[in-house]
């Protein structure tokens, strides 16, 4: 069950980025926004899929460790710094990230 929850939720990000650059037509900014945050949430999924398959107490599970964090740390302040998002909601993640 596992996979395909990860599947389908992989499913509706890639969805989700497909659909704002649609909508993003003809603002370069938002474009290459998009594009960056949908590549740094591959590599997020990446590193949690290799986290999960390495043996426990392993050296491959502390590199996938360490880029499962830093991946986090991306995906987290690409997403504190988005001059789209709404006021409160940039207060807030603002607030967690701080």
């Amino acid at each position: 069950m596992g996979s395909s929850a990860a599947s389908l939720g992989f499913l509706l990000v890639t969805a989700n980025s497909v659909m704002a650059i649609h909508r993003s037509r003809g603002d370069a900014v938002a474009t290459v926004l998009v594009v960056a945050l949908y590549a740094s949430l591959v590599l997020l999924f990446g590193c949690l899929r290799r986290f999960e398959a390495a043996p426990p107490g392993s050296a491959a599970k502390d590199r996938a460790s360490v880029g499962v964090w830093v991946a986090t740390a991306l995906v987290t302040a690409m997403f504190s710094c988005i001059p789209l998002m709404p006021g409160l909601m940039a207060a807030a993640v603002w607030l967690i990230v701080r």
